[in-house]
């Protein structure tokens, strides 16, 4: 009943929620219901993440992308660490932690949040880990390399190479390139603690810079895939569900709540998977579709939902696309 009343009004707060919850109940009673439901119901985050990888088509060969979410409440920080796999131009949310402060993650929670991954799914599944600035550090990258997960991260421009008894600025190894051209260091430079290959490459105001102890000439491509948990995240707040009008603030209940619109998400997106296949979406001049996948499918689970009372066949059809057997 959540999950289908986040559908019908497109927004996580609950006064919205409470209207179309329970069309029985009076819409303050439908209120103290959903507040009860976030504060009292447990969740069994391993069986989510389960279920949220059993709807991606692939077993394994997985390209993890790490990032935050965050914005305040009033004075209170809403900061959301949160661990997704690449597919298909936007990633499918797994794993998430809310970070009890504001600001930046730091190893340990990032370590927490993979080890969650490996003892559910293994290294074995991860074909490597793509992640922004944030997420460097020689003990971070102790740790990938321990785990032998292959990684494609960013370094921040002024970065230090140290050779023999200096140090350089790694971006000033770049300073020959082009626009949009990119060029791999000849040798692995010593880097956060570490002899990696450096790529770099020259954009319009500053440069791409990414670090790795696996292929680096792979490394461009992989980390493009990095942008789809940006997508991700487009799609849980403006263009989805209005994830920032939330007023909770409990870390349980934010985690509950990401758990649904989580669910929600796939939903949605696995039915515009289908809808394209049954009427592909026109591509406009610049070659990208004309509306996102995911949209495309939480419109019409809203156009059916909303008129449930003549569309009850095709609710029905959406339903089966959400199961995992």
């Amino acid at each position: 009943m959540f999950i289908i009343s986040l559908i019908k009004v497109k927004t996580v707060n609950l006064t919205q929620i409470a209207l179309s919850l329970n069309p029985y109940a009076q819409a303050e009673s439908n209120y103290r219901r959903s507040q009860r439901f976030l504060a009292d119901f447990e969740f069994d985050f391993a069986s989510i993440a389960t279920f949220m990888l059993s709807l991606l088509p692939i077993a394994n060969g997985f390209v993890l992308t790490l990032d935050r979410t965050n914005w305040k409440l009033g004075k209170k920080d809403i900061n959301i660490l949160m661990l997704a796999i690449a597919y298909k131009g936007i990633a499918f949310p797994i794993l998430w932690s809310f970070l009890s402060k504001r600001g930046n993650s730091n190893t340990a929670e990032r370590i927490k949040l993979m080890d969650r991954f490996i003892k559910l799914f293994g290294t074995s599944s991860i074909q490597c880990l793509v992640a922004d600035r944030e997420f460097i550090g020689k003990e971070w990258f102790d740790y990938l390399k321990v785990k032998q997960i292959a990684f494609y991260i960013r370094v921040r421009n002024n970065a230090q190479i140290i050779r023999g008894r200096g140090k350089i600025r790694v971006d000033s190894q770049f300073k020959m390139l082009k626009l949009n051209e990119y060029a791999i260091l000849p040798q692995k430079e010593f880097i956060y603690g570490h002899q990696l290959s450096v790529v770099g490459m020259r954009l319009a105001s500053e440069y791409l810079i990414l670090v790795t102890l696996h292929e680096p000439e792979s490394a461009i491509e992989y980390y493009k895939q990095r942008w789809q948990i940006e997508t991700l995240f487009g799609a849980f707040k403006s263009r989805g569900f209005n994830f920032e009008d939330t007023h909770l603030t409990h870390p349980q209940r934010i985690n509950k709540l990401v758990a649904l619109l989580a669910i929600t998400f796939a939903w949605a997106h696995l039915v515009g998977e289908w809808l394209h296949e049954l009427k592909p979406l026109k591509v406009k001049k610049h070659q990208r579709l004309a509306k996102s996948i995911f949209r495309y499918g939480l419109d019409y689970l809203r156009e059916i939902l909303l008129n449930i009372h003549i569309k009850l066949a095709e609710f029905e059809k959406t339903i089966q696309i959400l199961s995992c057997t």
